[in-house]
This record gives C-alpha cells, sequence and structure tokens, in this order.
C-alpha cells in the first residue's frame, strides 16, 4: 500500500492509504459476513481510510439509513479497530423521515443538525471522534456562516477532525472556505466529487440538480484542485459501477456523446498494453496524475477488492497518461 497525507493542519491531518474503500452497500445490499471480509483484507493490505455516510443506504429499504455507519461500528468493535483506521462520513442527506428522500426531505446543514447527526453518527460507529466529516449536499435554506460554525465548533470540541464537502457548487465551496478562512475558523479540506477516466455531460438535469450535476469532478473543480494545493480530490464512482467491464452495467447516458469512444479505445490500448483490466488501468491513472486524488472504490467481494488493490503498484508510463489524457 502507499499513503498520502490529506489536511494541512498538524493537530488534524491524517496519513491515509492512496486507496479509499466506499462502505455505502456494507449492511444492506452487502451482507454482515462479506462487509467484514472485505473489510477485513482491506486492512491487511494496509488499507485505512474508509468512507460512509449517515444516509447510507436508505434507498434499500425505504427508510433514512445508518446501516453502513452500524455495521462498521460492530465491525470495529469485534475487531479491536481504533484510530489506526481513518474513517469519513456524510451528514445533510439524510431523509428527515422514512419514505423520502434527500431531494424533498433533506436534513439539511444547520448548525442543530451538524451537532445532532455528527453525535448520532459517533454513536453508530463507536468513535469519540469522526476522522472526517463532510457536508454531504448543499443546503440553500442555511446560510453559508451557519454551516461553516456548526462544523468548526465540533473540531473545536475535538469530535471531528478534517472537514470535507461533497456535491457543492464550486462557489459555494470557496465562499464556505474564505468564511472560514476570515473568521479563523477550520474549513473544508477534502473534496469528494464524481470523477473518472469517462467525463460525462455536466448539463444534464437531475432532481438533485436541475440545471446539471453538481456532482462531478468538471474543469472548473479541477483549476480549482490546481490553485489550491491543500486541497485533496477524494473521487467517488471513479470505476462508474462496473460500467467498464461489466455488460449488465451499460454506461449512464451521461456518458452517450462522442467523446466516450475515443477515451474507451484508449484505455482498452493501455489496458492490453499493461496487461492490466481496464478497472486497474483507471485507477492506476487517478493515482498517477499531478493533482491529489485519492479513488474512492467500493467492493462487494474480496474478488473485486483485490483486482482494485493491484491497482496501487501499476505504474503507467508518460506515453500510456498522455493517451489517456488526450483522448477526445
Amino acid at each position: 500500500m502507499k499513503y498520502r497525507t490529506i489536511g494541512t493542519d498538524p493537530d488534524t491531518r491524517r496519513r491515509v492509504s492512496v486507496l479509499a474503500l466506499g462502505a455505502m452497500l456494507f449492511g444492506s445490499r452487502t451482507d454482515e459476513k462479506t462487509s467484514f471480509a472485505v473489510l477485513d483484507r482491506y486492512v491487511e493490505a494496509g488499507g485505512n481510510f474508509i468512507d460512509t455516510s449517515d444516509n447510507y443506504a436508505f434507498w434499500e429499504d425505504g427508510g433514512q439509513g445508518g446501516q453502513s455507519e452500524e455495521l462498521l461500528g460492530r465491525w470495529r468493535r469485534s475487531r479491536g479497530v481504533g484510530d489506526e483506521i481513518v474513517i469519513a462520513t456524510k451528514l445533510g442527506a439524510r431523509p428527515l423521515a422514512p419514505g423520502t428522500g434527500y431531494v424533498d426531505n433533506p436534513e439539511g446543514l444547520s448548525a442543530k443538525v451538524i451537532r445532532e447527526s455528527a453525535e448520532r453518527s459517533r454513536e453508530r460507529l463507536g468513535v469519540a471522534k469522526i476522522d472526517l466529516l463532510y457536508a454531504h449536499i448543499a443546503d440553500p435554506t442555511v446560510e453559508l456562516r451557519e454551516t461553516v460554525e456548526g462544523f468548526a465548533a465540533l473540531v473545536a470540541e475535538g469530535t471531528v477532525g478534517l472537514l470535507g464537502v461533497s456535491n457543492h457548487a464550486v462557489w459555494r465551496v470557496e465562499r464556505a472556505r474564505a468564511l472560514a478562512a476570515g473568521a479563523g475558523l477550520p474549513g473544508y479540506e477534502v473534496l469528494q466529487y464524481q470523477h473518472s477516466l469517462l467525463r460525462p455531460r455536466t448539463d444534464v438535469p437531475s432532481d438533485l440538480f436541475p440545471d446539471g450535476t453538481l456532482g462531478g469532478t468538471d474543469a472548473q473543480l479541477i483549476d480549482y484542485l490546481r490553485a489550491e494545493p491543500g486541497l485533496t480530490l477524494v473521487a467517488y464512482s471513479p470505476l462508474l459501477t462496473g460500467a467498464y467491464t461489466r455488460a449488465d452495467k451499460p454506461l449512464p447516458p451521461d456518458y452517450d456523446h462522442p467523446g466516450t469512444p475515443a477515451r474507451l479505445a484508449a484505455l482498452r490500448d493501455v489496458a492490453r498494453q499493461t496487461g492490466a483490466t481496464p478497472n486497474q488501468v483507471v485507477l492506476a491513472w487517478q493515482l498517477g496524475g499531478p493533482l491529489p486524488v485519492v479513488p474512492l472504490a467500493g467492493a462487494s467481494s474480496v474478488a473485486q477488492l483485490e483486482e482494485n488493490l493491484a491497482a496501487v503498484d501499476l505504474e503507467l508510463t508518460a506515453e500510456q497518461r498522455a493517451r489517456l489524457d488526450g483522448a477526445h
């Protein structure tokens, strides 16, 4: 395993494995025995960066979520896991009632919600301190200053370490960081957005993003990362839920555009040259790039995890990387 540091403050920064493990479906679609086996193998391989959320996976049973955090809590207790494992969780998108969702009835990002939801997450995870806490989705009904101060209060109390943000417009991220800096408070240092080799259209509307997605890594976000070297991008869905390799998992409609075939052709060429799988090439491309990117990949079996782990040691040549970067 290889490692990198996230965060800049010596009191809160953490050294994490370059490949993060997504626990979204642990305790729901992925049963406990399998989830524990994947977690055990990940840690055995040197992994120490696990990602979850307080709303995972509410859509599996029409509830409010919490299954993933609860499973991680049981795993931690059964294995005697301490703070050597960095667990990141999120709040803001948990449905307030069963049968609802984060579009129509989210918990939001008020100071009250931040405090109460973080406390519930700590209880489910069985931790005294959340290593990394994200604002999961934006809450336009709450002043940004209140959200910034709400997160900073938990850091000051020592119940949260690093702060992160996901699925927000870049201007909201920058404004929140500026408010925090101006007040001498800790701000967002880890950004979690969807990122992969294939580039989706960003103008396709959805229920959460009626003007087009704010959850993807676009040119603005990449430019922002280049300008702010203290930030780290945690890239969710880097393997597009299996669409690179599985015939039963077609590419999402957002990827149906003229740029996709050339990038897929480049990916297949590099995979043949290296003898690696397309998934491994995608992860290696992210890991070896100029920006600080931590791929966040889930696994529903130990075999899937093993494939992902092998990507850590896959070194792409400059020519191969140029081929992948230049495809259009």
